[in-house]
C-alpha cells in the first residue's frame, strides 16, 4: 500500500502555463495523492489494529500458559508430597511387620531353649535312673 503513495507522490507534475497557478491536471493528482495518502492510513490504522488484536491474543495465550504451567506445578508438588507420605506410611507399616516378627521369633527361640533344657533334664534324668537300675 505505501509503495502506491510512494508511486503517484513521484509523477512529475505537468508545467503550468503559470507558475503560480495549478492546473485542474495538478489538483486531480494532488487529490488522488491526498485520497491514496488518507487510504493508507486508514489501511495502517487497520493493520495497527490487527496487530494489537494479534498481540493481545499472545498475551492472554502467554498468562493462560503461565497458569496452566503454576496449576501444573502446584498439582504436581501435592502428588509428589502425598505419594512420599504414602511411601513412608508403607515402610513404616512394613518395618513394625518385620519387627513383629522379629520378637515372634525370639519368643518362640526361647521357648525352644527352655524345652531343649527341659528335654536335657529329662535325657539326664532317664539315663541316671537306667545307670542306677
Amino acid at each position: 500500500m505505501e509503495l502506491e503513495v510512494a508511486d503517484v507522490t513521484n509523477k512529475r507534475l505537468k508545467p503550468s502555463v503559470e507558475d503560480n497557478e495549478t492546473t485542474e491536471t495538478d489538483s486531480e493528482v494532488a487529490k488522488a495523492v491526498e485520497e491514496e495518502t488518507a487510504a493508507a492510513t486508514l489501511a495502517s490504522e487497520q493493520v495497527e489494529l490487527e496487530i494489537a488484536n494479534i498481540l493481545e491474543k499472545i498475551e492472554r495465550f502467554t498468562n493462560l500458559v503461565s497458569e496452566l504451567l503454576e496449576s501444573g506445578k502446584s498439582m504436581l508438588k501435592e502428588v509428589s508430597n502425598e505419594f512420599e507420605e504414602r511411601i513412608i506410611s508403607i515402610h513404616k507399616e512394613q518395618m513394625e511387620k518385620w519387627q513383629e516378627e522379629i520378637k515372634e521369633l525370639r519368643l518362640l527361640d526361647t521357648s525352644n531353649e527352655e524345652a531343649d533344657a527341659l528335654l536335657l533334664n529329662a535325657k539326664y534324668l532317664l539315663q541316671n535312673v537306667r545307670d542306677e537300675s
